[in-house]
């Protein structure tokens, strides 16, 4: 039962769109990930997605509208609802989503390679 400090977390990687796990509490794994430029259109049939911004602007595009975020901001996209989280400049953001779920839900577009898909990676800080 270590703390684990989420600056530290994001210095000891580099890729983008590759959620890191942060802790898990219960059956939800927090992840940390570092993003710029777009992900896909995605949706979790079965989840909800928290989004914390840590640093930096990320939009979330919805059908029918896009959710700007600042740091500090916090969003959830309810279960089923198709959205693609994007951020023109670059951003850091804190995930809260069952363990086990994939990165680009159930249901998504072509995945770009940019783009990691993974139930998040284990964090490995000095």
């Amino acid at each position: 039962m270590n703390g684990m400090n989420i600056d530290k977390a994001l210095a000891s990687f580099e890729e983008l769109w590759s959620p890191r796990i942060l802790a898990t509490v219960n059956d939800y794994d927090v992840r940390v990930a570092k993003v710029k430029g777009e992900h896909v259109w995605h949706a979790h049939a079965d989840t909800d997605e928290f989004f914390l911004v840590l640093a930096g602007e990320l939009d979330i595009a919805l059908r029918d509208r896009t959710v700007h975020l600042g740091k500090g901001d916090t969003f959830v996209v309810p279960k089923d609802v198709e959205h693609k989280p994007s951020s023109a400049e670059g951003a850091h953001i804190l995930v809260i989503e069952p363990s086990g779920t994939v990165s680009v839900g159930d249901r998504h577009e072509e995945v770009p390679d940019h783009v990691d898909v993974t139930t998040g990676h284990a964090l490995t800080t000095p």
